[in-house]
């Protein structure tokens, strides 16, 4: 009789560890690719300042110690990422650390009065209990007014090229 209980609970662990499985794999399915998990844009706001911008996904967010912003050529002279405060979360694999949700708006200072890419590198994860691995997402930035940049984009607004990128799509 007691081999026979035991067998049972043998069975049901396996079910149980079978539909968490399931579970799992269905979760992963349904994930967000980063780039759509943690949209990216950075624009020139004003000469010397570039605000770069993360629309976050409900069910995401994203670990402020694990943005790197970098400008090529290094020449423009990136200063050091202003960011907002975020919330304090105990996290099972980085300890205690800050996290954002939602939109997220970061002031970089530049030196740069020409165009420079801006290269930055994120982390993010999803509430589900997964995160993925660092991002690295590039933007031209050019300065309004700089006639050699511009002349490449038919003297379209530095921007707009950026604001296009982030409207919703058409429906």
């Amino acid at each position: 009789m007691n081999l026979r209980i035991g067998a049972i609970s043998v069975v049901e662990l396996l079910v149980a560890a079978c539909a968490a499985c399931a579970l799992s794999a269905a979760a992963a399915d349904d994930l967000l690719a980063p780039e759509q998990a943690f949209r990216f844009s950075a624009r020139l706001i004003e000469p010397g300042l570039v605000e770069v911008r993360y629309r976050i996904a409900n069910g995401y967010y994203m670990y402020r110690d694990k943005f790197r912003f970098s400008a090529i050529p290094q020449s423009a002279g990136l200063g050091e990422a202003q960011f907002p405060p975020g919330k304090i979360k105990d996290d099972e694999f980085f300890g205690r650390v800050e996290t954002y949700r939602g939109d997220l708006l970061i002031k970089l200072p530049v030196k740069s009065a020409g165009g420079f890419t801006l290269k930055a590198v994120s982390q993010g994860c999803a509430d589900i209990g997964v995160c993925y691995i660092p991002v690295t997402q590039t933007v031209r930035l050019i300065a309004a007014g700089s006639s050699d940049d511009a002349a490449k984009f038919g003297g379209t607004p530095p921007d707009l090229i950026e604001r296009l990128r982030d409207a919703p799509p058409p429906r």
